[in-house]
């Protein structure tokens, strides 16, 4: 499945470049920041677009995230309002990836091959569901394949080998590989367990499809450590809504570009 996601890393590739993927929630602090901050991480290199669509129970996010999509909650926020945001995103972007990351009810709950479709004529090239099992995952994945979107999946340092390929069986687009134990959140360093896990996970997916590493990346010298352990791509969030909790307009923007361009710098191979 050749989307824009796909073309995005066929091209990385051949530089030779890790994938930088931010994440930006939906409405946060309103949907006007949330373009004025995705602007910014497109002008600073970033590569993928992760437009986190607000649930009440996002149990893989942690304190940051969390807070984060409560407020845009609470600003009345809702999946079709963000898809709204992507549509206007798409639109000034034509060629950029666009995922949405959300949570399997908000899909239920509207209709999963609907609300799959409404998000592809938004312009949205794939999900990621962080609480969607690999065992229950047929019709939303047959879904997408109709559609023509990615289903990104998730696996753990402490995914088992067989259930690990079968996870790379049904990935498209990308394999989001949790870096840590735990929920997300910006962190000081990681463990050997981490490194040990991308290596692992490379060797699983082979060429079949990249792998890209969240959960507590903040530094350049996160990003360099995940591509030197052989990652295609790191995923950014808390760290960039961090900035923007300290910041507000035309500073924040600055920050959030300056913090992008130094990221991708690190992704770029020596």
């Amino acid at each position: 499945m050749l989307n824009r996601i796909a073309e995005k890393f066929g091209e990385l590739a051949r530089k030779r470049e890790c994938a930088l993927v931010c994440y930006v929630v939906a409405g946060y602090p309103t949907t006007k920041t949330s373009r004025q901050v995705i602007d910014a991480l497109v002008k600073g290199g970033t590569d993928v677009i992760e437009i986190g669509i607000p649930f009440s129970d996002p149990i893989a996010d942690g304190p940051t995230i969390q807070a984060a999509s409560n407020s845009a909650l609470k600003q009345g926020i809702t999946p079709e309002k963000a898809l709204q945001l992507a549509k206007s995103i798409r639109k000034k972007y034509p060629t950029l990836p666009l995922l949405a990351m959300t949570y399997s009810n908000i899909l239920v709950h509207a209709g999963v091959e609907k609300f799959m479709g409404q998000a592809k004529s938004c312009g949205i090239d794939g999900f990621i569901l962080p609480d969607m099992p690999i065992e229950e995952a047929e019709a939303y994945s047959a879904a997408a394949s109709k559609l023509g979107l990615a289903t990104v999946f998730l696996a753990s340092p402490n995914t088992p080998g067989t259930r690990l390929q079968k996870i790379v069986d049904s990935t498209t687009g990308f394999l989001y590989l949790v870096s840590v134990f735990g929920t997300t959140g910006a962190r000081k360093s990681f463990e050997d367990y981490t490194l040990n896990a991308v290596k692992n996970v490379k060797q699983a997916t082979g060429d079949k499809v990249p792998v890209a590493v969240g959960f507590g990346i903040s530094t350049p010298a996160h990003v360099k450590f995940m591509r030197r352990a052989g990652a295609d791509a790191v995923i950014v969030g808390s760290a960039i809504i961090e900035r923007m909790a300290k910041s507000s307009g035309k500073k924040m923007s600055k920050e959030v570009d300056e913090f992008a361009k130094s990221m991708k710098k690190a992704c770029r191979m020596p």
